[in-house]
């Protein structure tokens, strides 16, 4: 048995090439020794970041196990050979992030859904969940049932039950569409709605987003200039007809022939051509992202206190849990709803179990805009609330996300807790075939945080609103960590 004031090692080479000096025995007071694991290697990485093989167990010893890589300090991984950094940043953690709380079975749920950007209304929102539930009960071999819509003064819901082999859980989802905005913008005239979406383009550009897109998440950045330049290019063409006569010399009255001829032009192939890219569509959600960062406008200000109504109603009901899921430019909506019943009814979530899930979340559409000052406030309200779990679902093929960027730091709130960050890929959601019909429509890829899938996957919208699994769960499932019913 060794003494107990000795603490002896033999340090072999290490990674570097560096030998290190020969074992030394320490007399007095123990020093702490503890051991960082690297699994599969053989080796061990004592407290100095020095990687070193144990041959004779030390008195004092506590081996440390893989989850707990990530402690090691910034100046201590950059002591480390570049290969054992990669491994330990690997598993380095979101920072700040949020604490993962107890998850228990859930048999009856509450969720708050906010849709995004689309043109459909409640009803079309629960006859797409209602086929994407069948998809995932036949993906995970339960049964779902979707019962029909229920509208009342604020809001609408449908309730799901859904059932296993040894579980049953049943959830009421409110859904918070904008239907009602999406159609005011798109009955205007095209000329208004031209004119009103390179008005809100100029609006990002000079007030920080666009510059915002492109520091933090540069294909967003590139997506958000997509719909402008193929509008300023047809637009071009269109004026190369009209008046190319004149551009020959030609007489006046030619226009009289190429005018029309432009005209025809933009109707018959243009406009076709620029609705397969939703364009004019992505016009109107450029409006609504620049209204949710002013809030100048009172016929959106009055759905979003129609929306708050809605949600404290909600939270009056009983659950297990209560879920507010997001996706997409509904992430907005939904920060300012919930900042907003934060500010206005302090304790209404208290003694609850909540969970804010962002799926391809948009928040910092908004939020970067200089104007969102009001946004930005109630992001910080939602990170502060110590009864919300905030997880992303974020996914690399996914243009239309934020993709690796800290909602909540970069809305002003560094110091607080930070959402957790769960990266799927569309591509493990589907089969094949199907995967490669879709992989090139940026915007069907987006929509697919709320289909259902092929085949079982880390992250199921059905699962994540109507299983048995806490929503909380789905911030750390992965492929080597998939969901058990």
């Amino acid at each position: 048995m060794r003494d107990q004031g000795q603490v002896a090692l033999r340090l072999p080479q290490s990674i570097s090439g560096q030998r290190r000096p020969p074992p030394v025995a320490r007399q007095g007071a123990i020093r702490r020794l503890v051991l960082f694991h690297q699994p599969g290697s053989g080796r061990l990485i004592d407290h100095d970041c020095a990687a070193v093989r144990v041959d004779t167990v030390p008195v004092n010893f506590k081996l440390i196990p893989p989850t707990a890589l990530p402690c090691l300090t910034s100046p201590d991984r950059q002591r480390l050979p570049k290969r054992d950094r990669r491994r330990v940043a690997r598993r380095q953690p979101s920072k700040p992030s949020s604490q993962m709380p107890p998850m228990p079975r859930v048999t009856k749920r509450v969720v708050l859904h906010f849709p995004g950007f689309e043109p459909f209304d409640a009803e079309a929102h629960r006859l797409r969940y209602q086929r994407s539930a069948q998809q995932s009960a036949t993906a995970w071999d339960f049964r779902s049932d979707v019962g029909p819509l229920v509208r009342t003064k604020q809001a609408a819901h449908f309730d799901v039950d859904c059932a296993g082999s040894d579980w049953q859980a049943s959830s009421r989802i409110h859904v918070f569409d904008h239907d009602v905005l999406v159609d005011a913008l798109s009955r205007r005239s095209l000329a208004r709605r031209l004119a009103g979406g390179f008005a809100s383009a100029l609006h990002v550009a000079f007030n920080g987003g666009l510059w915002g897109y492109f520091r933090h998440a540069w294909r967003f950045g590139l997506f958000a200039l997509f719909p402008f330049l193929l509008a300023g290019l047809m637009t071009a063409a269109a004026l190369v007809v009209a008046f190319f006569p004149h551009w020959l010399d030609l007489s006046y009255w030619n226009l009289l022939w190429s005018v029309p001829l432009a005209a025809l032009l933009v109707r018959q192939v243009l406009l076709p051509f620029a609705a397969k890219f939703h364009t004019l569509h992505l016009f109107a959600d450029w409006e609504m992202a620049v209204a949710l960062a002013r809030l100048d406008r009172p016929d959106f200000n009055r759905w979003l206190e129609s929306c708050v109504d809605g949600a404290r109603e909600a939270f009056s009901e009983n659950a297990d849990e209560y879920l507010i899921s997001s996706h997409s430019m509904g992430s907005s909506v939904a920060a300012h709803v919930i900042g907003l019943l934060i500010e206005r009814h302090p304790d209404i979530l208290a003694g609850k179990r909540v969970v804010f899930a962002t799926l391809g979340g948009a928040i910092l559409q908004c939020a970067l805009m200089r104007p969102a000052r009001a946004l930005r406030a109630r992001i910080g309200a939602i990170a502060r609330a110590k009864e919300i779990f905030w997880f992303e679902v974020q996914c690399l093929t996914d243009v239309v996300n934020f993709y690796k960027t800290r909602t909540v730091t970069l809305a002003g709130h560094p110091q607080e807790k930070q959402p957790s960050i769960a990266y799927i890929r569309v591509k493990h959601m589907l089969s094949a075939d199907r995967y490669r019909k879709i992989r090139r429509n940026f915007l069907r890829v987006h929509r697919q945080y709320v289909l259902g899938p092929d085949v079982r996957a880390c992250f199921d919208f059905t699962l994540l609103t109507a299983g048995p699994l806490s929503a909380a769960a789905f911030a750390s499932f992965s492929r080597t960590n998939m969901p058990v019913l």
